[in-house]
C-alpha cells in the first residue's frame, strides 16, 4: 500500500499529459476518489427512491419509476452530489487528445453524470451528456453504444419520437458491441411502449426481466407486462404475468394490485368466482386501506357483464368506503361520474366529477374532457335540481294529507339510513386509519404522534384544493352563508356593472323590500323559533317548505319556468343533448305560454329541429312566432332573407363591417358610423359586435357635440350588454357623469374619452368662448402630459433646480394639477408672451429637462386662455391656434427675466437709520443654498 500511495505521489507531476503515467494516475484517482464517492450517493438515491416511488396501477406502468412525475424528485440530494462529484472527476482527470478523451476510466464518470440527471428527471440534460459522450467515444462501440441507449431513452422520455426512432434506426444499422445488448433491450422496450407497439415490445420487456437484478423493480416489470398482455388480448398470458408478481415477494401494495388485475384478466368467463375472491380480499383487514381498488375492480366485473345497476352500486360502495383520497379513488370516482353521464344523471355526474377534477392528473388523456364536463354541470345543475325540487313540492301540495305524510315519512326514513351508512363508514375507517397507524409504528415507542383536526388534514400533504374532505368542508360552509353562487368574478355583487342606475321605482321597490326584510326580522326575533321545522328528521321541516298558498305556488312555477328555459339552452348548446332539450323547452312553450322568455326558447327550438333536418317541427316554430311574436328580434332574425347567408357567412361579414366602422370613426366619418350602425341593427341583431357598434356610435355622437345622445347610447349598452368588454368602460363614463364629471370629447381614440375636451349637455348654442391674442397679459409655460409616461417628481426636481440656478432676481412657481386623465406641471409668474417663450427657449437649450421633457406636449398659455384649454378646446386646437396667431409675432431680443418682477419703493419713515444695507448674494452662494426640502416621497 505504501508502495502504491509513493507511485501515486510521484506521478503527480504528470497531470493532463498522454503518458502511460499520467493516463494511469488519473484512472485511478478518478475511480478511487471522485468517482467512488459520487457513485455511492447514486446508489443511495436510487434506494430511496425505489423506497419512496408509488406507482399508479390504474394506469399503464412506466418501465423507470421516474417516469412517475412525482417520482424524480425523491433522492434529488443524492444525485446531485453525483452530479457534482463527476462534473469534477471529469474536470480534473480530462485528458483530451484531438477531441478524444485518453483516460480510461473517464467514461464512466460521463455515463454516471447522465444516469443522475435522467433519475432527477432532467432528461434535456441527460440527452445533452450522452450525445455528447457517444461524439466523444466515436470509435469506441461499446461506449459510444451505452451512450446512444441512454440518448434514445431520454429523448423517449421527452417524448421526442422522431429523435428516439433516428438514434434507434442509426443503431440499427451498425454493429452492436455486446456489453451494451443489456441497455438496448431496456431502450428498446421502453420506446415501444411508449409509442403503443405492444407486440414488439413484449420480446424486449422478457429480457429487460431477465437482466433486472433488483426484485422490487422485476416485480414492476411483471406487473408492466400483465397489463400489456392484457392490452392485447392475451388474458392467460397477462394472468401468469401477475402471477409471477406475487412470486417476486414485493411491497404489500404492488402484490395486492397484481392479486386484483388477476380478478380482473378472468372476470369475463369467471365473474361469479372472481366477484366472490374480491369479496374476501375486502374482508380481509389487511385491505382496509384499498377497499376502494377492491370495489373498482368489482364495479368493472359487473360492468364488463352489461350489469351497469350493480356496478353502480359497486363504485358508490367504494366511494363510501376509501379512506385514501388518491389517484385511485378518483379513476374511481371518474368511471362512476361517466356512467351518470351516460344515463342522464346529471346531479349525480356532478358529484362525481367534481370531486374526481381533484384527485386525478391534469396530464392524463381524459383530463380535459372531465373539466369540461364538470363545468358544464356545474352550470346545468342548479337548473335542472331547482326545476325537480320544485316540481316534488308542488304533487306534494296536491296530494291527500296522509298521502303526504307517508311520502314525507319515507324521505325521513332514507334520510336516517343515510345518516347511518356514513355514521358506519366513518368509524369504519377511523378504526382502519387507527389500525395502519399502529403498525406503522409499531416499536416506535419514543416517537409521538402529533394529532391533527379532521378540518385541517391534507391528504398526502396535498394542497387544500386536492383535498376533497376539506373542498367539501369549504363547500357547504359558503353555500351556508352564500347559497348556491354562480362561479363568476364579482359573485359578491348584485348590479355586475359600474353604473348607479337608480329609478325612482326600484328605490321604492328596494327601501320597501328592506322594510319588509326588517319586519321579518323583527318578527323572528319576537317569535320563539320552533326546533322542530329546524329539524329534517321531523315532518314539520317538511311540511314548512310546501307551497300551499297561490302565491308560493307562483313563486315556484316561476323557479320552473326560469330552469327550464336555461337548462334546455344549456343541454342544447354546451352538451349536445338535443332530445333532453326539446324536452325542457316543449314543456315549458306549452305549460307557460305567456313566459316572457318564450320567443327565445322558440328561436332555440327552431335551431334544434334545423340541426336536425325536422323541417316541419321547425316551420311550426317559425310560424308560432310570426303569429305570436311578429315584431320580436329572434321573429325577424329567422325571417330575414339573408338568414341563410348570415348563419354561412355572418361572421365574417359582420367582422368586415366593424372594422369599416371603426376605420370610419377614426377618420370622424360619423355619417358612415350611423349607417353602418343601423346595417348592424337590421342585419345583425344578435352579431358579437351589436355592443361594438352602439358603443361606437355613442362616441360618434359626443365628437359631434351631442352628449345625451351618447350618454342614452352608452346606458343602453350597459342595460343590454352587460357581460360585453365595452360595457365596463361605458359603465364608467356614466358614473363619471353622475359623479359630477364632465363628459368630453373631441377627435380621439376608444380608450381616451376623458382627454380631450368637455361638452356641457344642453348647452347654450349661442355662448362662445375665443381664445385671446393678447401678448401683453400674464402668461404660463405648462407641460401636458399623461402620469404613467414619465417620472413626475423627478421633473418636478429637475425643473425646480433649472429655475433656482439660473433666475437669481425672478421667482417663478411650479403647480402640478390634473385635467381629466391628464396632468399639467405650471410654470407662472411671466409678466407677457415675450418673458414665457424666452423661457421656453432657453428651457429646450438644456440638454437635462429636453430629455425629461420629451413625451410631454410643451405650451405657452395666457392666464386667460388657461380655463378655455380642454374645456371648449383640445389641446391640438390649441396649438393650433398658438402656431397661426402667436408663433409670428416678433419679441424682444433683450434678455427679459434678468429683470425683476417690481420694483418697490421703501417708505422713508419706515427706514432703520442704523442699520447698513445688505449686499446681494454671488450667484455662486445663491447655488448652495438649500430652499426646496424634498423628502423620501418625493422620489
Amino acid at each position: 500500500m505504501v508502495l502504491v500511495v509513493a507511485l501515486v505521489a510521484t506521478m503527480g507531476f504528470a497531470q493532463n499529459k498522454n503518458t502511460a503515467k499520467s493516463r494511469f494516475w488519473h484512472a485511478f484517482n478518478a475511480r478511487y476518489n471522485t468517482y467512488y464517492n459520487g457513485h455511492m450517493a447514486f446508489l443511495d438515491g436510487n434506494l430511496e427512491k425505489e423506497k419512496g416511488h408509488k406507482d399508479n396501477f390504474t394506469e399503464l406502468l412506466p418501465l423507470y419509476p421516474v417516469g412517475n412525475k412525482l417520482s424524480r424528485d425523491i433522492g434529488k440530494s443524492h444525485y446531485e452530489r453525483t452530479v457534482e462529484k463527476m462534473e469534477k472527476a471529469i474536470q480534473r482527470h480530462t485528458i483530451k487528445v484531438k477531441g478524444r478523451e485518453q483516460n480510461p476510466f473517464l467514461w464512466k464518470a460521463w455515463l454516471m453524470l447522465g444516469k443522475a440527471q435522467f433519475q432527477m428527471g432532467q432528461f434535456e440534460e441527460a440527452a445533452a451528456t450522452f450525445s455528447y459522450m457517444a461524439r466523444l467515444y466515436l470509435g469506441d462501440p461499446a461506449r459510444s453504444g451505452l451512450a446512444r441507449a441512454w440518448l434514445a431513452k431520454s429523448y423517449t422520455m421527452l417524448g421526442w419520437r422522431y429523435d428516439a426512432e433516428d438514434v434507434i434506426r442509426n443503431m440499427s444499422r451498425d454493429s452492436m458491441d455486446f456489453r451494451a445488448v443489456k441497455d438496448w433491450d431496456y431502450t428498446y422496450a421502453n420506446y415501444y411502449i411508449s409509442v403503443g407497439d405492444y407486440p414488439k415490445a413484449v420480446p424486449y420487456l422478457r429480457k429487460a426481466i431477465k437482466h433486472e437484478r433488483r426484485k422490487t423493480q422485476r416485480a414492476r416489470e411483471w406487473y408492466l407486462m400483465g397489463q400489456i398482455q392484457n392490452l392485447m388480448g392475451n388474458q392467460q398470458e397477462a394472468y401468469k404475468a401477475f402471477a409471477r408478481v406475487i412470486r417476486c415477494s414485493p411491497p404489500y401494495e404492488l402484490q395486492f394490485n397484481a392479486r386484483i388485475a388477476q380478478t380482473e384478466v378472468l372476470a369475463k368467463n369467471n365473474g361469479k368466482q372472481m366477484i366472490g375472491k374480491l369479496k374476501r380480499m375486502a374482508a380481509n383487514d389487511n385491505n382496509a386501506e384499498y377497499l376502494d381498488q377492491v370495489y373498482y375492480a368489482i364495479g368493472n366485473i359487473y360492468l364488463a357483464q352489461g350489469d351497469t345497476l350493480q356496478a353502480i352500486g359497486a363504485y358508490e360502495k367504494g366511494n363510501l368506503k376509501s379512506t385514501r383520497n388518491g389517484v385511485e379513488k378518483g379513476v374511481l370516482l371518474l368511471t362512476l361520474g361517466n356512467l351518470y353521464w351516460e344515463q342522464e344523471k346529471f346531479a349525480d355526474a356532478q358529484r362525481c366529477y367534481g370531486e374526481a377534477i381533484g384527485l386525478l392528473d391534469k396530464d392524463r388523456k381524459d383530463y380535459d374532457q372531465l373539466a369540461q364536463r364538470s363545468k358544464v354541470l356545474d352550470e346545468l345543475v342548479p337548473y335542472t335540481e331547482a326545476v325537480h325540487l320544485q316540481d316534488s313540492l308542488l304533487q306534494l301540495a296536491k296530494m291527500s294529507e296522509k298521502e303526504r305524510l307517508q311520502a314525507i315519512d319515507r324521505v325521513i326514513a332514507e334520510l336516517k339510513k343515510k345518516e347511518k351508512e356514513a355514521r358506519d363508514a366513518e368509524l369504519e375507517n377511523t378504526a382502519n386509519t387507527q389500525q395502519t397507524f399502529n403498525q406503522s409504528n409499531f416499536g416506535s415507542i419514543n416517537q409521538r404522534a402529533v394529532p391533527q383536526s379532521a378540518g385541517t388534514q391534507q391528504a398526502g400533504g396535498a394542497w387544500y384544493f386536492y383535498n376533497p374532505t376539506a373542498v367539501s368542508q369549504g363547500k357547504t360552509t359558503f353555500q351556508r352563508e352564500w347559497g348556491r353562487r354562480e362561479n363568476i368574478d364579482n359573485w359578491r355583487r348584485s348590479n355586475q356593472t359600474v353604473v348607479r342606475m337608480p329609478s325612482g321605482d326600484a328605490a321604492n321597490d328596494s327601501i320597501t323590500a328592506s322594510d319588509e326584510a326588517a319586519k321579518a326580522v323583527g318578527d323572528s326575533i319576537v317569535a320563539p323559533i320552533d326546533s322542530t321545522a329546524l329539524d329534517p328528521h321531523n315532518r314539520a321541516y317538511y311540511l314548512a317548505q310546501i307551497p300551499f298558498s297561490d302565491e308560493q305556488q307562483a313563486a315556484c312555477h316561476d323557479i320552473i319556468k326560469d330552469g327550464l328555459f336555461h337548462a334546455g339552452i344549456i343541454l342544447k348548446d354546451k352538451m349536445e343533448r338535443l332530445n333532453i332539450s326539446e324536452r325542457y323547452l316543449r314543456r315549458l312553450t306549452t305549460d307557460y305560454p305567456d313566459y316572457e322568455n318564450n320567443p327565445e326558447a322558440w328561436y332555440h327550438l327552431w335551431l334544434l329541429y334545423s340541426r336536425q333536418g325536422r323541417t316541419t317541427e321547425a316551420a311550426e316554430c317559425l310560424a308560432r312566432l310570426k303569429a305570436d311574436y311578429p315584431d320580436n328580434e329572434y321573429t325577424l332574425l329567422i325571417a330575414d332573407p339573408y338568414y341563410a347567408e348570415n348563419a354561412r357567412f355572418g361572421e365574417q361579414i359582420e367582422d368586415s363591417l366593424y372594422a369599416a366602422t371603426y376605420d370610419a370613426f377614426k377618420h370622424d366619418e360619423f355619417q358612415v358610423v350611423k349607417h353602418n350602425t343601423q346595417l348592424s341593427a337590421t342585419r345583425f341583431a344578435q352579431g358579437a359586435h351589436c355592443d361594438k357598434f352602439v358603443f361606437i356610435s355613442g362616441l360618434s355622437l359626443l365628437n359631434e357635440g351631442d352628449g345625451d345622445g351618447c350618454l342614452e347610447q352608452l346606458q343602453q349598452v350597459v342595460e343590454k350588454y352587460p357581460d360585453s368588454e365595452v360595457s365596463p368602460l361605458a359603465g364608467m363614463i356614466i358614473k363619471g357623469v353622475q359623479d359630477g364629471r364632465k363628459l368630453r370629447g373631441g377627435k380621439f381614440d376608444i380608450g381616451d374619452v376623458w382627454t380631450q375636451r368637455d361638452i356641457v349637455l344642453k348647452r347654450d348654442s349661442t355662448t362662445t368662448d375665443t381664445l385671446s391674442t393678447d401678448r401683453g397679459s400674464h402668461y404660463l409655460f405648462m407641460l401636458v402630459y399623461q402620469p404613467d409616461s414619465i417620472n413626475q417628481n423627478q421633473l418636478l426636481f429637475e425643473l425646480a433646480r433649472y429655475n433656482f440656478t439660473n433666475f437669481l432676481v425672478r421667482n417663478f412657481e411650479i403647480q402640478i394639477d390634473q385635467d381629466g386623465e391628464l396632468n399639467r406641471m405650471l410654470v407662472s409668474g411671466f409678466l407677457s408672451y415675450d418673458e414665457a417663450l424666452q423661457y421656453a427657449r432657453m428651457l429646450y437649450d438644456n440638454e437635462t429637462l429636453r430629455r425629461y421633457t420629451a413625451r410631454t406636449m410643451r405650451l405657452i398659455v395666457s392666464e386667460q386662455n388657461l380655463p378655455l384649454l380642454g374645456t371648449q378646446y383640445t389641446y391640438d386646437e390649441y396649438q393650433q391656434f398658438y402656431e397661426r396667431e402667436l408663433a409670428p409675432m416678433q419679441v424682444s431680443k433683450d434678455n427679459l427675466l434678468i429683470n425683476p418682477e417690481a420694483v418697490d419703493a421703501p417708505d422713508i419713515e419706515d427706514e432703520l437709520p442704523a442699520k447698513p444695507a445688505e449686499q446681494p448674494a454671488p450667484a455662486t452662494q445663491k447655488k448652495q443654498q438649500k430652499v426646496l426640502d424634498f423628502d423620501d416621497d418625493f422620489w
